[in-house]
């Protein structure tokens, strides 16, 4: 079942898999871990007074007692069919609560998620992975529709490399989430990149963000005409430090598969392989059509949100 989410730049949440393993600074405070512990200690819970845990169970297998991921995943088949049953537009970030790419993750079912999204052209899909090694790695055995989009985090300039890697891959969308940005990166990896989210650190422990780290990152996708999202300054208690920079809010993002030409002149699905013609073209990175903002998008009320 699709969580409604709070997250700024999607509508819904949708997890065939759960459980990962942290591999950079930007884990540190992960929020997707945090939640599995409240998920984890509810299904003991259950599972003492005799209740079903229903798909908090899962959780069981991938947290230690001390609450941490313990590196295992957990593979929800029933769950990869479900946006099937969904009918109307949704924009849709893939596996909140892990790593499509996490090393322990089957090529084939992998594949299988890729099947139900390309089966789904309505919905746009939006994954994110620390892992964009792996995505070069298996980008021919990939089918890639056109309402994908991939993209990695990169939390400061240790890990630029993620970006040049994920401009190797065929995504038809690139993107990059600059969250929790911890460090100045003043020449992030832009080319064949399509949009760029940037947001501070929030919760427990969070780590301060410089303004003059966000406006350097900011300034160099205007410069380069790619869409700039500015999700949060982040911090203790985010709602109170907002996520105006310089008196704007900045909604920028590419059009949505809804709203974009999402098959050919024949009516079949546009797909790619590795290895297909792939210009960058400018359509998604030169200009955001009017309108089409994170703020402007009908959202459901965020009860059932997991985070």
């Amino acid at each position: 079942m699709a969580q409604h989410s709070t997250i700024e730049w999607t509508d819904v949440t949708w997890n065939p898999i759960v459980g990962c393993r942290k591999v950079s600074a930007g884990c540190q405070n992960c929020y997707a871990e945090r939640m599995a512990k409240r998920l984890a200690a509810m299904a003991s819970a259950d599972l003492l007074a005799n209740r079903n845990p229903g798909k908090k169970a899962a959780y069981l297998h991938v947290i230690d007692r001390r609450g941490r991921w313990n590196g295992a995943v957990f593979l929800d088949v029933d769950a990869v069919r479900e946006p099937l049953a969904w009918q109307a537009p949704r924009v849709v970030f893939v596996n909140s609560m892990s790593d499509l790419f996490h090393p322990d993750v089957p090529v084939d079912f992998i594949q299988e998620v890729f099947s139900t999204m390309a089966s789904c052209p309505q919905h746009t899909f939006q994954i994110l992975t620390k892992r964009p090694e792996r995505v070069v790695a298996l980008d021919k055995r990939i089918i890639w529709p056109r309402n994908v989009w991939m993209g990695t985090s990169v939390e400061d300039r240790r890990v630029v490399e993620r970006a040049r890697l994920l401009a190797k891959t065929s995504a038809f969308i690139r993107f990059l989430s600059v969250e929790p940005l911890i460090g100045p990166i003043p020449r992030l990896p832009l080319s064949g990149i399509d949009w760029v989210i940037v947001g501070g650190e929030s919760g427990p422990g969070a780590r301060r963000m410089d303004p003059e780290w966000v406006r350097q990152i900011r300034d160099r996708c205007n410069g380069l005409r790619i869409p700039f999202f500015f999700k949060q300054w982040g911090g203790t208690n985010k709602s109170a430090t907002g996520r105006t920079l310089d008196g704007k809010t900045w909604n920028e993002m590419p059009a949505l598969a809804h709203l974009s030409n999402v098959e050919n002149s024949n009516g079949h699905r546009s797909l790619r392989r590795r290895g297909s013609a792939h210009s960058r073209k400018t359509q998604n990175s030169r200009g955001i059509p009017k309108g089409l903002a994170a703020n402007s998008w009908p959202r459901p009320a965020p009860s059932l949100a997991l985070f």
